[in-house]
């Protein structure tokens, strides 16, 4: 009995550091079973023969689709979700490839897989529920953030609500993070002296490396390592809306203070997301 083609290949998930980039490196047996397979499929009029070979090229690299996957594990997607994700872009590039644009399957079949897998964090990742721990103290952390307010007359410092709550600060602001660190109107505050920049600006571009979503994940980690005060700044900004002035009256500096640490803060989180 001779051995399919789909038989005859290593089917490994490639290595992860070969992932960073669109020129991975294959075995070519793999490589060159796939064009032939893709070739045939072109030139194949039944369309049930012509989507059986294609199925063979999608089998034959199930696992480059889950070693990209497995690249964004761990970050609020649950991980069968993402491998479907890239399972079903990878069915997706063999369905549609056209061999006569002079581009490797390859390439096209991970630039389609990378982009549907970040796709599910932009259309989902902001509204996956945080641990359930965290989804109670968010809920705490509101009513104490109600009767603070009615008991001090202003907005409570992340300080004062975690001793009203007698739980860690950092626990506070992971509850405010995962609260509304990612949504888009907190991204999309004003921030810089003139109010002409927003806290989205901080994410880095296209060119890092580096999806909005990603960024977003990355940032609250990232705010809960800053120095009490400027935490303190930061929520007040971005958690209760505060304007400058507002916040320098509250904790006790002149606004061009308050406006040097936004921007001192925000080239930091720039720096370590970049």
């Amino acid at each position: 009995m001779v051995a399919s083609p789909v038989e005859l290949v290593d089917v490994r998930p490639a290595p992860l550091d070969e992932l960073d980039s669109f020129d991975i490196e294959i075995p070519g047996s793999r490589t060159a079973v796939s064009a032939r397979l893709l070739q045939r499929a072109a030139r194949e009029s039944d369309p049930v023969e012509r989507k059986r070979l294609q199925d063979e090229v999608v089998v034959l690299h199930m696992g480059l689709a889950r070693a990209i996957a497995s690249r964004y594990r761990g970050r609020g997607i649950a991980d069968e979700d993402l491998t479907q994700a890239a399972s079903m872009a990878l069915l997706k590039a063999a369905r549609n490839f056209d061999a006569d644009r002079g581009v490797e399957f390859l390439s096209y079949a991970v630039v389609t897989m990378k982009g549907e897998v970040k796709r599910q964090f932009r259309d989902f990742g902001w509204m996956v529920r945080p641990p359930r721990p965290i989804q109670k103290l968010q809920a705490d952390v509101s009513r104490a953030d109600s009767e603070l307010t009615h008991q001090l007359g202003r907005s409570p410092k992340v300080g004062e609500v975690a001793a009203y709550l007698d739980v860690p600060e950092d626990d506070v602001v992971e509850a405010l993070s995962a609260d509304g660190c990612f949504t888009p109107t907190s991204l999309d505050s004003p921030v810089g002296a003139d109010g002409s920049a927003v806290l989205g600006e901080l994410i880095p571009g296209e060119d890092s490396g580096l999806s909005d979503a990603e960024a977003r994940v990355m940032l609250a980690p990232a705010v809960r390592a800053l120095p009490e005060r400027e935490r303190e700044v930061l929520y007040l900004r971005f958690f209760r809306q505060q304007t400058q002035a507002q916040i320098a009256e509250e904790i006790g500096v002149t606004q061009m203070q308050v406006s040097r640490i936004l921007a001192r803060v925000l080239a930091e989180l720039r720096g370590q997301l970049g």
